[in-house]
């Protein structure tokens, strides 16, 4: 205890040395001071399959829905259909045609007037019209699929004894739990039942629901598919409606192949679907084409916009030097203990790293991120969600789709590879026409990144940061990982996770593993000295599906050469002092 007390009193000293002071102004620009301060300078400017063990008393509810239009499928790069373009918008939520009891639960949740995606969503949602989707993280669409979806529920007088009638397909686990949550307000006056279903949970407990039967079914791919093939008793031949949020995602991450499954199984027959997905794809558009009727209605909110990226968001980047990136980190962390941050980083072993580091030297943080326990995530979630201040280290597990009110700080301390995904990122803030700030770390050898940012229309400015003022605690550091043996262990498997995260980055004319200068890597991991690590650059066909961050590790980290090799036959590195 006394030494972690000695570590702590010298970072503490580092702190009141006048080197950083909590109390002083924040070291990144305000968006009402941006134009006065020079330092900022723009550089961006199916098969029908049917169920045997059907009950009469599972016999749908008869459907007031006329018959899809049998035009082709319009072209996702073509203008919006002349649906949308006919009819006038009108924001406000009293002009909707729906159920008394869903207009109460709208008033109790706040909201009087619609976004543009609910606006131009919604009406031909209601009408009967499949509708595929494109718009911005934090435009509101969640409401604009679960109004609608809610309503053919209503109208049909949908009872726990149907069955299931609406599925909504969510690519995470945290993201399902939110559209549950939003669900659960929109039904509050209702007497559906509905329900989630996802990977991690207790599979017997929502057979056990599924069988006393979910009008409406969030739910991950991979456990729906699960249900739907293994569970009997899981009433779904009355379906309805089917949405898929965030589709991008789910074919990022390696969902493709189950997407097509509960495709084949799900009733097709007169079922509504609504595709909802931020960035288009020929993916996203193949899948379109399996789960929509013909001549569906092509939304897209966001054509005519200059930028990628919300109003109210103030983007900028700082160049770093790898050495200097956790000191950097550290000072604007504890400048801005008053703010809720959500920092993103490339793997989960730096993040747990980072936490395990940062709250240790009294800079509390959360930390969510793939490998962590169901229960750990949805509480670590919540628990920030509902803060009014906070920090939140995270892999880009968070980076979709979910709501988390009041951000007011984005920073992304390991950037992406694709423009997609910090656009992704940048909206868990300044969300549903709030303001928020964003703030991107980028090595020298990266800012060829800023080309591929401005060809997707997101406007950075760089920030500056007085040298001066950045916290000194270097020696510190290094002192407190080469005496921990805990912290060393995690910042080891934090370096290695760092580097085998880099090296799958796409962009290798940008992020280059050999650009790296590896003694300043590790140096921002706490080394005087970095360690030795393997890593395997091999990509198995499965986790080429899953997206970039599916790498794969090398385990055998005990090698006795000291130098860098590569193995022709392996594609495996060595790094070491």
């Amino acid at each position: 205890m006394a030494k972690k007390n000695s570590k702590k009193a010298n970072i503490d000293k580092a702190l009141n040395s006048g080197k950083i002071k909590k109390d002083e102004k924040e070291i990144s620009q305000n968006p009402e001071e941006e134009e006065q301060q020079e330092q900022a300078q723009n550089v961006v400017g199916g098969k029908k399959r049917k169920r045997d063990s059907d009950n009469e008393e599972h016999a749908p509810p008869q459907s007031p829905q006329k018959k899809a239009n049998t035009s082709n499928f319009v072209d996702m790069s073509s203008e919006e259909s002349k649906f949308g373009e006919e009819v006038e918008l009108n924001y406000s939520f009293d002009s909707l045609d729906v159920s008394e009891q869903t207009k109460k639960a709208i008033v109790d949740m706040g909201f009087t007037r619609m976004t543009e995606v609910q606006a131009r969503t919604i009406p031909p949602l209601m009408a009967g019209r499949d509708v595929l989707g494109a718009a911005k993280t934090g435009s509101g669409k969640t409401l604009a699929f679960l109004i609608p979806a809610v309503e053919i529920l209503f109208k049909l007088k949908f009872k726990p004894r149907n069955g299931t009638g609406i599925i909504v397909i969510s690519p995470t686990r945290e993201l399902a739990l939110q559209i549950l949550g939003v669900a659960k307000e929109l039904l509050k006056y209702h007497q559906h039942t509905f329900g989630i279903v996802m990977g991690g949970a207790n599979r017997q407990a929502e057979v056990q629901k599924l069988l006393k039967g979910v009008n409406l079914l969030i739910a991950t791919p991979g456990r729906l598919l699960d249900h739907l093939q293994n569970t009997k008793g899981f009433v779904y031949k009355n379906l309805k409606a089917l949405v898929i949020d965030e589709a991008d995602r789910i074919l990022e991450i390696g969902f493709e192949d189950e997407m097509k499954q509960i495709i084949k199984i799900i009733p097709n027959e007169n079922r509504q679907s609504m595709l909802f997905s931020a960035t288009q794809t020929t993916k996203v558009s193949d899948l379109a084409r399996i789960s929509l009727r013909p001549g569906p209605i092509y939304i897209n909110v966001d054509q005519e916009k200059e930028t990628s990226t919300v109003e109210g968001l103030t983007q900028g980047y700082v160049v770093c030097d790898s050495d200097k990136r956790f000191l950097l980190l550290f000072t604007f962390l504890r400048r801005n203990l008053s703010k809720k941050i959500i920092v993103f980083f490339s793997s989960c072993k730096s993040v747990k790293y980072h936490a395990e580091l940062l709250n240790y030297i009294d800079t509390p943080v959360l930390e969510l991120y793939g490998k962590q326990k169901q229960q750990k995530r949805t509480n670590t979630f919540f628990e920030f969600h509902n803060a009014e201040k906070g920090i939140l280290l995270c892999t880009d597990v968070a980076a979709r789709g979910l709501d988390i009110p009041a951000v007011d700080w984005i920073v992304q301390y390991d950037p992406p590879d694709d423009p997609r995904d910090y656009i992704h990122r940048v909206g868990r803030t300044a969300r549903a026409g709030g303001r928020g700030k964003s703030l991107l770390f980028l090595l020298p050898s990266e800012l060829g990144f800023l080309r591929y940012l401005k060809q997707a229309k997101v406007p950075l400015n760089e920030f500056e940061f007085a040298k001066g003022k950045i916290a000194n605690i270097q020696t510190q550091l290094e002192a407190l990982i080469s005496k921990n043996y805990y912290l060393y262990q995690s910042a080891r498997d934090g370096f290695r996770s760092y580097l085998t995260a880099y090296a799958s980055y796409s962009l290798k004319s940008i992020f280059n593993l050999n650009n790296l200068d590896l003694q300043k890597v590790g140096k921002s991991f706490g080394f005087s000295v970095p360690p030795k690590v393997d890593i395997n650059m091999g990509v198995s066909t499965k986790e080429q599906k899953s997206g970039r961050r599916a790498y794969k590790k090398n385990e055998d980290s005990n090698k006795k050469d000291y130098y860098l090799k590569q193995n022709s036959k392996s594609g495996s590195r060595q790094w070491s002092r």
